[in-house]
Parts: structure tokens; sequence; C-alpha cells
């Protein structure tokens, strides 16, 4: 089929669109050529010129592989396609990785994801590269396995443009390789190589207007590996740092980190006078210094810390700061103009010059210790030295700023290649290293507005980068081809070497470059003028339009246009040698080291040094020749980039390509004009052409078959021959040979047929769909056609007859409306006539008054405005006669104005004249003497004025204070009025009342004569009160039964809080235990290490050996040095004579505990080993002592619960109830009595006499005293009614004979005994509720001791985990001495009583003992017992002059005797020879019964020595054996048995009563006496749970590699495939690991059926307790349950509805098996939830209807998984639909609505969790006295006591 068929109406293409590069469309008629008509997504038509085939749009890929992992699995590979699929997979699937090919292209997401934790990390070991989705992770796993299996160097070469990731990128794989080879020596390599990453960030990264945390030079780090793939070392290189950023920042950016940092923190570096960063001229060009999210002060903590832990002392990180701080000051010198002297010709030239007291300058003098003056004169001046004499130059101030800005470059480049050295130095491996990774993180290709010299040397190293990376693809897909022996073409592909050549060989750019820097008056514009002359020849090289400043270059990206400019400036980086002289003079030690003479040798060796080198330093007499050698700065940076392309080229490279999304910073933004730019430049879509070329589809013969089964008929399938059946298939649909091509195992499609494939099976696929759905519809149709047909004829007969009963209901209906209607109709106008009769009289009446009003109105406005008229023409006529004078004054004024002049000019002139001006001076005294008389008198009337106002002053106070004093004198007599009324009427009142109060008297003395006459009547009520007595007993007994059971309910919360804490005690505790067991396996080889050095020093130089100790102090030592409790472990366990004779306690407070730990230390301390750290052993010792603290306050709540179970308590609530009426009575006539008085106050308050309030109260008295005699009344009749009624029954009984009834008085004698009774229950009820209420307070108090002593120690635990070390041991230590002291206080008296017995008895068995030696009695006899602890030996001879002692007949006792020196013996048959083959036909726990027996034997002999020794050789023993054969499932399970059988039987038998629960009186008799092993039975624990951890270990370790095939991969439903073809599953590994699985798929979950069933078949066998093998497979199938789900949520080819279903029924077997195994009932089925939770999310509907369920149905996942399952959910076929985005964010914000605060955000689950290990107590029922030894053990030495 030819290209040009496939453009018909409906297929889908690309067209261009200007803002998103390309557009989807489609073709609206079939293609024939010249032009196309295709419709894009927003409805417009766009008509196509088509000139050729080749200018076809390009196809779009159907919708089944959108959104793959790899590009090159794409059946249409081109620009859009790759655009498209990335798009997707970033905005819909939130996927930042992809592959393409052999590269992993990683767009920023400028957010925080959860997919970088240590538990992606170790999901990623071990898988190939294609398996999982694409990752950082698995590039760095692809070479850290090769590494491995080819032991060839690797490489991962990351790049980017400034924003786009590379740095984060480059960190992370570093983070895999520290996590997954991390090293095996104490050094922890590892984390140094992580804590360099802080160092260079803030030394050479910055804030730009791409990247706030832009690295702003290249590196090279390479991570070094032993033999074991460990890490050893590393080291790194640097390349081209911009140093302009020191001087100079744009808008909007920033100087390096490390400036900012120390700003921040300048008030703990007070000596290097830093102030606000703004305040500094090398930091504030920017403008912007913050950066969002960021701390600055923080950040330079953790850039200190970094500074530590890679060996930069103290005194190295303070000159380092002075530096710094010191280009900072620099930067603040402040040069002005200066004239200066001339020197020949004594005129003046024009300088600069520095103020003497520049503060900057001195600062700066200060911290490097320079002579300031020198500093000062060099930075204006330069020098000039000539043949025969030296010349000094003053500076312009233009000139002086640059060589200043150069000094500070030159400084800041000078510290970072010293700090690169030092970091180096401390990475680097003290053995020699076998293999290394390299990670490169180098800028990518830029092109800016203008360009200079750095993005010269970025671009052409990118040049380089870019053909090595094209020839590297090249050579891969070549490979396959010739693999697979397939007929190929040559790939042409795009070869970089021209532009290569034109930069870097002779009469290149560069070496044109260098030869004008060696010109003396070499510029750059007459570099650019060669350039032109000489380049002009290469086709890469091109000369711009416009300008002669500039050339062009034809890039492999881009062509860009350089600015000449400063490139030689930059390229020479030429500083000053009289400032750098000055600054080497100076006594700063680190800044003479770094300006320090070095050899040029070593200047130039690049590679050597592994870090970025500068230009050579100027040297003091510099000359000809010194200059010539002088490198260039693009000469070194061309011969450090050839080094490193030789690195790479002698390595595997791995490529990671970083995009930029969007140039705003916006998360999961996708801007396609600037992922299409970068996808040009960094090679991607280079790939992908090449990729297109060949065959970019590959399918394996069966995958193909399995596909596309559908195309082919079934004559021509053989199925022992697929090549030959995909070779029809192939052949009878692609006629064109050249599409697709036969391998040895795949089939090779050119691009584009994939595509045609999926259309002819989609087409075949529907047309059979067609079909059925014909038979099926016509099926259908039939049916329903029949029933139609029966339905319609029973709806007629029915609806007939409904229609004539209603025809019928009408007519009788009609019948009786016309009635009604006539009525109504006549009732209904004879109303509305009335109506309207009223309504028109109404109207009429209305309307009359309305006009009458309006004419009235009308007559008003018109006199109205007569009135207005008359005022407003008045009003006008004032106003034209107020303007006509105005205007006559007006001409007056001026008339007057010219005369008075006139009159001024006359004056003017007489007032010339002496005359004139005496007589004016005469009126002016007289004038004078006459103002100053009016004033006399004015003064004398002014004073008598005020004299007369104070006076009125005075009057008007008294007038107010006379007023005020009549209003007050008018209110008292009103009140004295008022009082003397209410007087009288209180009197009255008064009278009344005592009236009332006589006859209230009268009255209560009647009512008294009623109450006896009534008291024989009231005496029948006893009937009725007993009947209320029984109910209210029945109540109490059902109030007591609920208070019992609420009781029970809280004392549950109460033990499952407690058990709960215990279990979290329990796993911190285990966690610990678990390091120590690591620490201690290291300190066992370290030993061995040290012992076999020590052995070849020995045999080597014979020196003398070391002090040999006893075989008890070598076990106890090594005992006491390996487990992880301190010395007082194993050697505490006392008998009662040892506690006795360790003498009388310390005081607390004379107790040096310093001294205690020093001996604790060098007890426990081997030789040559340093000492255990104390917080950990002191840890363990506290959760020891809390854990018995639970326990026995657990014990003694389970005692108190079954008492208060066992004692039934009396039915008290009828007290209760009476007393809660009286008490409610009580408080009623109280709180009425309260309102009373307060009112009663309220009135005397108020001055009022009360008399009113008293009446009300009287008045309510008697109210209630009424409404209690009709109470009385109403009881009376009911009494009355009750009385008759039983006085009807016994007439209806005995009708005649009722006297027979109360014959003898019996009535009154039941009356009386009833009445007794009813007493005496009373007093029952009272006396059990007093008791039970004490018993209640009792144990509240206990109850409420517990949570106190509860929360303290959580406070405790709480407070450890935050603390530090140091603090950890300080509140540890405070707590044990609170509760020692509170401990001691109690046991000091009874430890003195029992010392004051034990001497006691000592005394005694002295004497007896010798009394018993004197008469010569071998043996003591004690109630027919042998005592052979306390035997007496005697010499032979007079043993034969003895009688023989015979022993009776007797039981055995249960106990094994042995000798001391046999126990190592009987250790190592018992334990390290017995084999699990013969343990299983034994008694279970046999050798834990036989140890304990000679535990028995040593207790009963009394010997502590001896116990001691046994049980140090069994435990060291049992943790050797475990350590030699911990891969024998059956040695682990075995001794796994034995500890706790061992453990148990310390418990059963330690004499503790909570033990002996279950014991029968011969086990209490054979209990321990002499010995307390508490502490022992805490050792053996932890090696049981040590034990147990190894078990789990070695079973996840077993079902590991079949997890995945068995639980996703495993398709048991046939003919319901749910695995993608591997044709559409992206890139297949670069490792055939196939080979490698231990198990097929489909026979996968068997076989992990029968693992899990022969762990449990063992587990049985060795007689594990049920308990713990619950536990073991909880354990397992959590694992078994977070593996599968952690795999399932990194492959997006399992995520459809058919491999949900799939899952959800190989699950079904495993809940199943735990079925079968009984275990349904406990907590193992829960643990596999996630897992079943995931799949039915695979399966459920996803529209917006089902958001709810669904995140009800997944409510063990969390938010994270749940988005990425939907994320990933791909259908399996065309016609499953996909996931709607819109219920993707439905989904998520639910979720986020249901998250709690405390949820982690972390993806995966948690592989390494354990749940806490519980042993519960498991007593054991066998006699200890039935117990012999088998012959197969060789256990001669044990005699049977």
């Amino acid at each position: 089929m030819s290209t040009r068929e496939l453009y018909t109406k409906g297929a889908r293409v690309w067209i261009r669109h200007p803002d998103k590069v390309w557009e989807g469309a489609e073709v609206v008629g079939d293609y024939t050529g010249g032009s196309m008509k295709v419709k894009s997504e927003d409805g417009t038509v766009h008509d196509l010129k088509v000139k050729s085939d080749n200018d076809l749009p390009p196809l779009r890929n159907p919708d089944i592989l959108i959104g793959e992992n790899d590009l090159t699995s794409l059946s249409y590979l081109h620009e859009p396609a790759v655009l498209y699929n990335l798009q997707v997979r970033f905005c819909r699937q939130s996927a930042i990785y992809t592959y393409c090919g052999i590269v992993l292209v990683a767009i920023n997401p400028y957010d925080e994801l959860p997919i970088y934790g240590s538990d992606t990390v170790w999901a990623y070991r071990g898988q190939a590269m294609g398996d999982l989705d694409p990752h950082i992770f698995a590039v760095a796993e692809e070479a850290y396995t090769k590494l491995e299996r080819e032991e060839k160097d690797q490489s991962i070469i990351v790049s980017g443009e400034s924003g786009a990731g590379k740095t984060v990128s480059a960190k992370y794989a570093m983070r895999y390789f520290a996590t997954v080879g991390g090293s095996s020596t104490e050094t922890q390599v590892e984390k140094k190589v992580l804590a360099s990453s802080p160092i260079m960030e803030a030394i050479g990264n910055a804030k730009t207007t791409r990247n706030d945390n832009s690295s702003r030079f290249g590196k090279f780090i390479e991570i070094h590996f032993n033999k074991q793939f460990h890490i050893q070392g590393a080291s790194m290189r640097t390349y081209l740092l911009e140093k302009s950023r020191v001087v100079f920042q744009a808008a909007e950016e920033r100087n390096y980190h490390i400036f900012y940092q120390l700003c921040a923190s300048r008030d703990s570096l007070p000596e290097l006078h830093l102030r606000h960063q703004d305040e500094f001229h090398y930091l504030n060009q920017g403008e912007n210094p913050i950066i969002e999210g960021v701390n600055d002060a923080e950040a330079f903590e953790e850039t200190t810390t970094a500074l530590s832990l890679l060996g930069f002392s103290q005194r190295e990180q303070a000159d380092m700061f002075k530096i710094l701080a010191a280009i900072l000051h620099l930067g603040n010198v402040t040069i002005r103009d200066a004239v200066t002297e001339g020197d020949g010709n004594g005129g003046d030239s024009e300088g600069s010059a520095i103020a003497a007291n520049d503060k900057n300058l001195l600062i700066l003098a200060e911290l490097l210790r320079l002579d300031a003056n020198e500093m000062r004169s060099w930075l204006c001046h330069r020098k000039i030295v000539s043949m025969r004499e030296v010349f000094f130059k003053p500076m312009t101030v233009t000139e002086a700023v640059g060589a200043r800005d150069a000094l500070a470059k030159h400084i800041y480049a000078e510290l970072f290649s010293w700090i690169v050295t030092v970091v180096n130095k401390a990475l680097e491996s003290s053995g020699t290293s076998q293999r290394f990774i390299g990670v490169l993180d180098i800028y990518g290709f830029e092109t800016f507005e203008i360009n200079s010299f750095e993005q010269f040397c970025i671009n052409y190293a990118n040049e380089k980068l870019q053909q090595q990376f094209n020839q590297h693809v090249f050579k891969l897909e070549q490979e396959e081809y010739l693999k697979e022996e397939i007929e190929w073409k040559f790939i042409d592909f795009y070869d970089n070497q021209p532009c290569i050549d034109l930069i870097e060989t002779k009469l290149g750019i560069l070496d044109l470059l260098d030869e004008e820097c060696r010109m003396p008056k070499g510029t750059d514009s007459s570099w650019v003028e060669k350039l032109y002359s000489k380049c002009t020849k290469w086709k890469h090289f091109s000369r711009p339009r416009f300008g002669t400043t500039a050339f062009l270059i034809h890039h492999f990206a881009d062509n860009v246009t350089y600015q000449s400019d400063g490139f030689l400036e930059k390229n020479r980086d030429t500083v000053l040698e009289d400032q750098i002289n000055v600054i080497k003079n100076g006594q700063n030690k680190l800044v003479r080291k770094l300006f320090s003479d070095e050899p040029d040798g070593r200047k130039l060796n690049v590679p050597a040094a592994k870090v970025k080198v500068t230009v050579a330093k100027p040297t003091a007499l510099p000359s000809s020749s010194s200059k010539q050698h002088k490198k260039t700065v693009g000469s070194q940076f061309r011969d450090s980039l050839n080094m490193l392309m030789a690195t790479l080229n002698a390595t595997t490279p791995h490529y990671v390509r970083c995009i930029k999304p969007n140039d705003n910073k916006v998360p999961f933004e996708y801007n396609p004009v600037r992922a299409v730019q970068q996808l040009r430049a960094c090679g991607v879509l280079e790939t992908i052409r090449i990729s297109a070329a060949g065959f970019p589809s590959r399918w394996t013969y069966a995958d193909f078959f399995h596909r596309y089964r559908v195309l082919c008929k079934y004559k021509d399938i053989q199925r022992n021959n697929m090549r030959a059946t995909c070779e029809k298939i192939l052949g009878n649909i692609i006629k064109d040979d050249d599409k697709y091509q036969f391998g040895k195992t795949k089939i090779f499609f050119r691009a584009g047929q994939v595509a045609y494939l999926e259309k002819l099976r989609a087409d075949k696929l529907r047309q059979c769909c067609i079909i059925i759905q014909k038979q099926i519809r016509a099926f259908i149709c039939h049916k329903k056609y029949l029933r139609k047909i029966k339905a319609t004829r029973c709806i007629q007969r029915y609806a007939r007859g409904f229609i004539a009963r209603r025809q019928v209901y009408h007519i009788r209906r009609n019948k009786a409306a016309t009635t009604i209607q006539r009525h109504i109709r006549g009732w209904l106008k004879r109303t509305q006539f009335g109506r309207i009769k009223l309504c028109v009289l109404g109207l009429q009446a209305r309307a009359r008054g309305l006009l009458a009003r309006r004419r009235y109105q009308q007559l008003r406005y018109n006199h109205k405005a007569i009135i207005i008229q008359k005022h407003v023409r008045c009003w006008l006529t004032r106003r034209k006669y107020l303007q006509t004078i105005y205007r006559i004054i007006l001409v007056q004024s001026v008339v007057r104005r010219w005369l008075a002049r006139r009159l001024y000019k006359k004056l003017k002139q007489e007032a010339r004249s002496v005359e004139h001006v005496k007589k004016l001076n005469k009126g002016l005294e007289n004038k004078i003497i006459s103002l100053q008389q009016k004033i006399e008198e004015l003064v004398k009337e002014n004073n008598m004025m005020k004299s007369t106002q104070h006076e009125l002053a005075e009057l008007r106070i008294k007038v107010d204070s006379l007023k005020g004093l009549e209003a007050e004198t008018k209110r008292i007599t009103l009140i004295l009025n008022n009082k003397e009324q209410e007087l009288e009427a209180v009197l009255k009142s008064l009278e009344h009342e005592r009236d009332e109060k006589i006859d209230l008297v009268n009255e209560k003395e009647h009512l008294e004569k009623a109450r006896k006459e009534e008291l024989e009547r009231m005496n029948g009520e006893n009937i009725k009160l007993k009947a209320e007595l029984d109910e209210l007993n029945e109540r109490i007994k059902s109030n007591q039964i609920g208070a019992e059971e609420i009781l029970k309910a809280r004392l549950e919360e109460e033990k499952l809080f407690l058990i709960r804490e215990h279990d979290q005690d329990r796993d911190a505790y285990q966690k610990l235990l678990a390091d120590y067991n690591s620490l201690e396996q290291h300190n066992e080889m370290l030993e061995m290490e040290v012992s076999r050095l020590q052995r070849g020093g020995a045999n080597a130089s014979g020196a003398k050996k070391e002090h040999q100790r006893s075989l008890s102090n070598a076990s106890t030592a090594s005992a006491t040095s390996e487990l992880p409790d301190d010395d007082y472990g194993y050697g505490s366990v006392r008998s009662t004579a040892s506690v006795t004779s360790s003498g009388s306690h310390q005081k607390l407070e004379n107790i040096d505990w310093n001294q205690q730990q020093g001996r604790k230390s060098e007890t426990v301390s081997p030789v040559g080993q340093k000492p255990p750290e104390q917080i950990d052993v002191g840890l363990v010792l506290k959760l020891q002592q809390k854990l018995k603290d639970v326990e026995k306050e657990r014990n003694r709540l389970q005692k108190r619960i079954e008492y208060l179970e066992k004692e039934d308590s009396p039915s008290d609530d009828a007290a209760k109830t009476q007393d809660t009426f009286k008490l409610q009575e009580l408080e009623m006539e109280n709180a009425k009595l309260k309102t009373d008085l307060a009112a009663l106050r309220k009135v005397t308050a108020d001055g009022e006499t009360g008399g009113q309030e008293l009446l009300k109260q009287l008045e309510t008295c008697q109210l209630e005293l009424d409404r209690r005699r009709e109470e009385c009344i109403q009881l009376h009749s009911v009494l009355a009614n009750q009385t008759k009624g039983l006085k009807s029954v016994a007439s209806n009984n005995y009708s005649s004979h009722v006297d027979i009834i109360n014959e003898d008085g019996e009535l009154v004698l039941a009356f009386e005994a009833q009445k007794k009774i009813n007493r005496q229950l009373e007093d029952e009820l009272q006396a059990e509720k007093t008791r039970w209420q004490a018993e209640r307070v009792e144990f509240m108090q206990e109850i409420e001791k517990l949570r106190e002593d509860n929360d303290r120690q959580q406070k405790l635990l709480s407070v450890n985990l935050t603390m530090s070390p140091q603090t950890q041991t300080e509140a540890f230590m405070q707590h044990e001495i609170t509760r020692l002291t509170s401990e001691n206080l109690d046991l000091q008296e009874k430890c003195d009583v029992l010392s004051e017995q034990c001497r006691k008895y000592r005394k005694q068995i002295k004497l007896l003992a010798k009394k018993l030696k004197d008469v010569g009695v071998t043996e003591a006899v004690n109630d027919g017992e042998a005592l052979p602890s306390t035997a007496v030996a005697l010499p032979q001879d007079q043993r034969s002059n003895l009688p023989v002692v015979r022993k009776k007949e007797r039981d055995y006792m249960g106990m094994f005797e042995y000798r001391k020196e046999d126990a190592q013996i009987i250790v190592k048959h018992l334990i390290y020879d017995l084999k699990p083959r013969v343990a299983v036909s034994l008694l279970p726990g046999l050798p834990a019964y036989i140890l304990f027996m000679c535990i028995r034997h040593t207790d009963f002999a009394n010997d502590d020595e001896k116990v001691r020794s046994l049980l140090t050789a069994t435990i060291n023993t049992i943790k050797k054996v475990i350590r030699k054969r911990h891969e024998d499932l059956d040695t682990t399970v075995l001794w796994l048995t034995n500890t706790l059988r061992l453990l148990h039987n310390l418990k059963q038998y330690s004499g503790d009563k909570i033990f002996q629960t279950e014991n029968t009186q011969k086990q209490n008799e054979q209990c321990l006496h002499n010995f307390d092993l508490s502490e022992y039975r805490q050792v053996l624990s932890d090696i049981a749970v040590w034990i147990y951890q190894g078990v789990i270990r070695h079973l996840e370790e077993r079902v590991q590699p079949m997890i995945v095939p068995a639980i996703l991969e495993h398709e048991a439903i046939s003919g319901l495939s749910g695995q993608k073809p591997g044709g559409m599953r992206g890139r297949a590994s670069s490792f055939v690991r196939e080979s490698e699985l231990p198990v097929d798929a489909q026979k996968a979950l068997d076989t992990l059926l029968q693992e899990l069933t022969a762990f449990h078949r063992s587990l049985g066998f060795h007689g594990v307790d049920p308990e713990v093998i619950i536990q073991v497979f909880r354990q397992l199938f959590y694992f078994i349950s977070a593996s599968s789900l952690n795999n399932l949520l990194l492959r997006k080819d399992l995520c459809h509805w058919t491999k949900g279903m799939q899952i959800r029924y190989n699950l079904s077997h495993l809940e199943q098996w735990i079925r079968d195994q009984r275990m349904q009932e406990t907590k193992v089925l829960d643990t596999l939830q996630p897992i079943v939770q995931a799949a039915q999310l695979l399966q459920a509907r996803k529209t917006d209807e089902d958001v709810q369920s669904v995140c009800d149905m997944c409510d063990k996942l969390s938010m994270y998984q749940i988005i990425k399952i939907l994320n990933l959910y791909t259908p399996a076929d065309e016609f499953e639909e996909r996931v709607p985005i819109s219920f993707i964010r439905k989904v998520q914000a639910t979720l986020q609505e249901r998250a709690g605060p405390q949820e982690q955000a972390t993806l995966l689950m948690e592989t390494k969790f354990s749940y806490p290990v519980r042993f519960p107590f498991n007593p054991s029922n066998i006699r200890l006295e039935d117990i012999e030894i088998p012959e197969c053990l060789n256990l001669p030495m044990l005699k049977k006591v």
C-alpha cells in the first residue's frame, strides 16, 4: 500500500500552526493530488497545496500509541508526533520522563514530586531499562548494571539549557549510586559525594532570569568503585566558570549564592564587617536578590556542615569567608577622578585616586592582611616595563574600575579552583579503584540576542558532544541490524565534524583568536577581519549582512551570530601583576597558598588535576618566553574538552536531555514553541530521524501473531513455525517488501506500517462486530416483537374495560356537575351583582371627592404662585436698584480718586515748606497727648470691668449650688412621703399575714387529725410499694449489668491502648535491635581481621603472646561485646547469697556515675576496639524496663478485672434512686429559697421595706401547699381504689368467706414482716452501694495512675526521639535516677531484712558443715534427697572405713546433671552439630528442654558461675550457627523454635505468679529457686527477634523474584490478554534479562503458592508457635503486596482493564490459600488490600458519577497512588475509552478533602516496613521428668537426676 492511499476521508494529520507549532486536523475528502482539504480541531477548513508526496502533511498515530513511554515506539516518527506525545505525558499523565531510544528526556515540572524516595530506588534496582516507567533511576541502574557485568567504565551525560533541571537530574543519579553502591568502609564516601553538592551550588550556582539555581560552570564527576562495586571515592572536573558574574549581574539576576549566604549570616560573623546585601555593589546590580522559598541563612548552615564533612578545617573556612568578604568590600572601593603631575613635560594628566580614609579598602586590607597604602596605589596605577626602564602610568577611572573588577574575578576563580581541589582530596579513594561512573552536568546549546565568548565556548562543547552522540546512536542502530541479520542500507546522519574543524583546526577560529591575542596591538575588529579572510571557505561560517564586528556560525541546532566585542579580553583573562604581588605579599595563609608560584606544567595538566584550571598566573619577572608559553582561556578549554571527549569515548555513555517546558516556571505548563527549540538543540529529533530512516518498529514473531491473528485465515497458521505464519500474513497485506524485514527473532517495520496494520485490524474487528451485532439484534428484535404482541393484546383487553367504566363514570359526573353548576352560577351572579353595586357606589364617592380636592388644590396653587411672583418681582427690582447704586458709587470713587490725586500733588508741594511741617508737628503733639489720656481712662474702665466679671462668676456658682440644694430637698421630701405610704401598706400586710398564719395553724391541726384518721387507709399502700420495690430491684439488676458492661468496655479500651503503645515501643526496640545486630556482625568481622593481623604480626616478629584468659572469661567477654546489653547482662545473674554479699546499697547522691561508666567501658570493650555507644544501650535498657512495668500493670489490671467479674454487686439502685429523688427535691427547695432570698436582698438594697416581696412569697407558699394537698387527695383516692379492688378480688375468690383472709390478724403480721424485710433490703442495698463506690474510686485511681505513667513514658520517648544523642543521654539518666530512687527507697527495707536473715542462715550452714565434717559424713542427706552442692570430698582411705549410704528409690526431678568443663561439648553437640533433618524426627523444642533441665540442675546446685557459662555458651553458639547457616531456612526456623521454647521455659519455671496460671502442682515445685534469669530472658528475646528478622529476610528473598510474574504478569484467564503487545511497549532492554527470570510467568503463581505452602509446612514441622506463624505470613504478605503495588505503579503497560481482572484473579488464589491455612480471621488478609484495591480501580467505571465510589473503594491507597494509576491507565485496545481528565481532577479534589494533614507525600509503599514482633507466652504441658535424651544427640555426659 502506498503512502498516498492512507490519506482518505477521515484520516488524521498534522498541520503547521503559528502558535502551537503543529495542530491536529482531519482530512475532509480523499486525496487525489494537487491539493487537500483538511478540517482543524477548531473547525476551520484549510486548503493545503501539495506539490509532491513528500509535501503531504504528517499522519497522526493511533490513539493506542499516544502517551507511550518511548518515542521510538510510535508508528509515525516525526516532529509533531514527538511534541504531542511529550505534551500528553507531561500535562495529562504528570510524567516528566520519557525515553527516546537510548536518550531519557526529562521535562522540568517546577514542582516537588514524590518519586525519588528510597523505595523508588530499590524498586528500580535490578530492573531492565524498559521494564518500568522512564526514570532517572532507570538510567542510573542501567549504568550501574553494565559496570557490574561488563566491567567497563560508564558515563551519564546530562545536558540542557539553563533552568531545565540538569543539576537536579545529576544529583538524583549520584544519590542512586550512593544508595545502591554504598561504601562498605566506615569513611562513608557516598555521604561525602552527596555533601559536595551544596558546596558546589553555593560557589558555582546563581539566580538567572531562567533559573533560580542555575549552574554557571560545567562539571564532570567520576564516582569510583572497588571490586565489590561499592563506592570507594570520587573526583570532579570543572569547566568554564562564569567569572564575569562576580562583578556584574543583569536585571533580575543574582551573584553566586555564597555571597548572599554570608550576608544573611553576618551576625554570626562580625569579623567580616558585612552589611546588608543591597549595600554591596557586586550584589545589588540585579535589584532582585530574593529567591522565593530559599532561606540564605539556613543554606549557609548547610554549606558549612558540608565543608566540615569534606575536611575543611575551621581555620580554612574562616580564611575562605574572609576572601569572599574581601571581594565584596573590594567592589565597594570608590575610585574617583584625580589630576596627576606629569613626569617629563611638567604637564598634568588625567588619573584616578582612592581616598585615604576609604573604609572598604581598610577592611579589605584587614581581611587579607596586606598593606592598604600599597593596594591603594596599585589600584590606580600600572607599571609599564620597557627594555631599559620602568614607567608608572596612572589609570583613568574606567581603567581602574576594570582592573579592580578583573582582580576580583581572578581572586574568586582561584578560590573556586582551590575549593574544588580540596573537595577532590576529600573524595579521593585510599586504595586503587577498579572502575568509575562519570556524571557530566554541562550547559546546553545557548543562543541569545547578543552572544559573546561564553556562548561560543558552550556551543563549541555541545558540537563535540552532539558529534559523539550521533556516532553512538548510529552505532547502536547498526548493531541491532547486524544482530538480527537483516539487510540494511547505510543511514545518513548529520555530521558535526566540519563545524568542529572550523573552530579547532589550524587557522580556525580559536587558532586565529590565540594569534590575535599574542599581537601587541590586536583588537577585536582586526580579529574579525582575519576571520572574514581566512574562514569564508568553510560552509558553516558566514558573514552577517550588516555590521563588521560580528560573524555567524551554522551550528547543528541553529545559526548563531557572535559579537566580537570582548573576545580578546576574555580569552587573555589578564590581571595586573602588581596587584597580584600585593596580595601575595599579604599575611593571609590561604591567600598566599592561592597565589603561590607553581610550575606551568601543573597549570596545563588539566585532566590529571581533574579540576577547572584558570589561566596561568603572571610571574614576578615576566619575560617574552613566559608570555609565549602562557595558555589562553580558549586553548585551555579546548584541551580540557578534548580530554573529556577522550574519557567519554572510553566509557559507555548514557544520555539525559533536560527540557524546560516554559519560561514562567509554572508547574506542568507546556509551551510547544520552547519545547521544539530544545528538542532540536539537544539532538532528540535527530535520534528520531535516525530511527525513522531505518526500521523503528520491531515485533517478536509471537507478539505479532498474537496481535494480528485476525488478519489471516486458519489454514495459513503454522503453530510450530511462527515466522512462516507471519510471512504469510504480511505477504497478503503489504506488497512492498521494503516496508519490512524478517530478522532472527523480530520483524522490523518501516515508519507508519504499524499504524497501517492497526487500521486493518480495527476494520476487520469492526466487520466481525457488525456481523455478530446483526445476528444478535435480529434475535433480540424477534423476541421483543413476540413479547410486544402478547402485551398489546392484554393491554387492549384491560384498556377497553377501563374505557367503558370511565365513560359511565363521566356520564354520572356530568349529570351531577350540571346540577351543581346551576345552583352555583345563580349564587355567583347574585353575589357578583351585589359586589358590583357596592363597588360602583364607592367609586362614585371617591371620584367626586377626588375632583373636589383637585379643584381646591388648584386654587391653593394659584394663590401661592401670586405670592411668589410678588416676592420675585420685588427681589428683581431691589437687585436692579442695588446694581445702579453700585455703578454710581463706582463712578464717584473714580472721580474722587482723580480729585484726591490732584490734591495729593498739591499737598506734596506744600509739604516741602518748613512752616507746613511745624504746623503738622503741633497737631500731632496734641493728638498724642489726647490719645494718652484716653488710654489711661480705658485701662481704669477695663480693671473695673474685670473685678465686676469675677464677682458675677462667683454669684453664678452660688446660684447653681442653691438650685441643686433645692432640687435635692424636693427629692428627699418626695422619698419620705413614699416611704411613709409604703410603711403603712407593710403594716397592713403584716396584720393580714398574722391573721392568715393563725388560720394556717388551725388548718394544720385539722389536717393532723385527718391524717391520723386516714393512717389505717394508708397502710394499704404496702402492696403497691412492694410491687414498686420489685420493679426497682429489676431495674437495679439491669443497671448493674449495664454498668458492668460499660466498665468492661472502658477497661478493654485501656487495655487496647496499652497494647498499641506496647507494640510501638516493641517496634522501635526491634529496629534498634536490628541495627545492633548489623553492627555486631560488622564488629566480629573487624575482630577477625584484627586477630588475623595480630597473628601475622606475631609470626613475623616473634613478639610475646597476649594474656590468655580462661574459657569462662572469654565467653563472658564475647557475650558482653556481642549482645546489645551492658556488662551487667550475662554477669548479673545472682543467687541469693551473691546478692547479700554485695554489701549495703550506696546512697544515690554518693554514686559516681562517671566511674561506673568508665568501669563499664573497660570491662566491655575488647583490646583494640572502641567501647560501644552508650546511647543505644540506655535506650534499650529504658525500653526493657518500660516493657516490664507495662506487663506488671497489665497483669494487675487483668486480675482486677477478673475479680470484678467474679463478684456480683447487689442491687442498690433503689436506694440510689430514692436518694436521687430526695436530692432533686432538696435542690429545688434550695434553689427556690435562694431565689426568694435574692429577691428580698434586692428589695432591701433598693430601699424598700420588702412587704410586697414577702406577700408574693407567702402566696407562692400557699399555692405550693394547695398543690401538695391536691396530691394527697389524689393519692388517697388511688389507695381507696386499690383497697376496693383487693376487696373485690377477695370477694370473688372467697365469696362469703372474706373474713378468712384476716383471720387471727394475718394481714397485720404480714404487713409488719414485709416492713422488716424492706428495711433489711434497704440496709443491704446501702451497704453494697457504699462498698461498690469505694471499689470504683480505688479502681479509677489505679486507672489514673496508669495514665499518668503512660503519659510520662510517652513524653520521655518522644523527647528522646527528638533530642540530640547527648541530650538523650542526660534525659535518660535523669529518668533512670528518679525511677531507681523510688525503687531503692521501697526495696531498701526488704533488702536489709533479707540480708540479716541470709547472714543468720550462713552462720548456721557453716556450723552444720563443720559438724558434719568432724563426724566424717561424705554426703548430707536431707529428706532422702542428695545435695551434691554441699558434698564434702574425703580421701580414699577414709571412705573405705565408712558405711555405704544407699540411695532410696525415688522419682526423677526433671533435670540433667553435668560437669562444668563439659558445657562447651554439650552446647556443640546439641546446637552446632544438630541437623534440621534430625531435629524434625525429635520432640519439637527438645534441645531447649534439655538446656533448661541443665539450667535447673545449676539452680539446684546454686552454682552461678556454672549457669553463667552454660547460658553464655548457648547464646554464642546459637548466634554462630545462625550467622554461618543463615541461608538455610530450616536451620533458622529450628533455632527460632528452640530459642522461643527456652524463653517460654524460663518464664514458665521462673516462679513469677503471672506465668504459673496454667502450671501443674509438680511444675510449680520445679520452678527455679536460687536464680533470677529475667535479664537472660530479655537477651533470649532479643536473639529470637534477630532470628525472626532473618527468617523474614530469607523468605522475602525467596519470594521476591516470583512476585511480579505471579501477581502482575501471570494470565490465568484464557482468552483475556492483559499483556500489551511487545511492539507497543516501548524500548527493549539493553540486556536480555528474560533468560534470568527464575520461573515462567505462566507457572509463577503455582510456584509462589508452592513456596508458601513449603514455608508453612516447614514452620509447622519445627513446632513454631501458631501466633508466630501468623506474624511471619502477615509480614510476608505485606511484602508481596508492597512489591507488586510498587511495580504496578511504575509500569504503564499493566494499567488497563484486562490486566486489572487478571491481577484480581491471581490475588484470589492467595486469599484462598490464606483461608485454606485457616488464617482468614487474622490480619493477614488486610495486608493484601492495597494491591486488591489497585486491581479494582483498574476495573472500576471511570465516569464523573463514580468519583465518590472510587474514592470510598480505595481507602487503603494514598492520593498519589490513586492519581498515578489513573494517569497510567491506558486502554489495551482502541475500542476502550481513556480516563477523562475531568474525572482525574475530581477524584484528586475529593481525595484532598479526605486526606489528613499528616498524610505523607509518598508514591510507593515502604517494602522494608516491618510490623512489631510479639512472642506471646506459650506454656508447655510436657513433664520434664518424662524427657529422655536420644542417642542421636550424642550427649552421654548428661545424667538424668
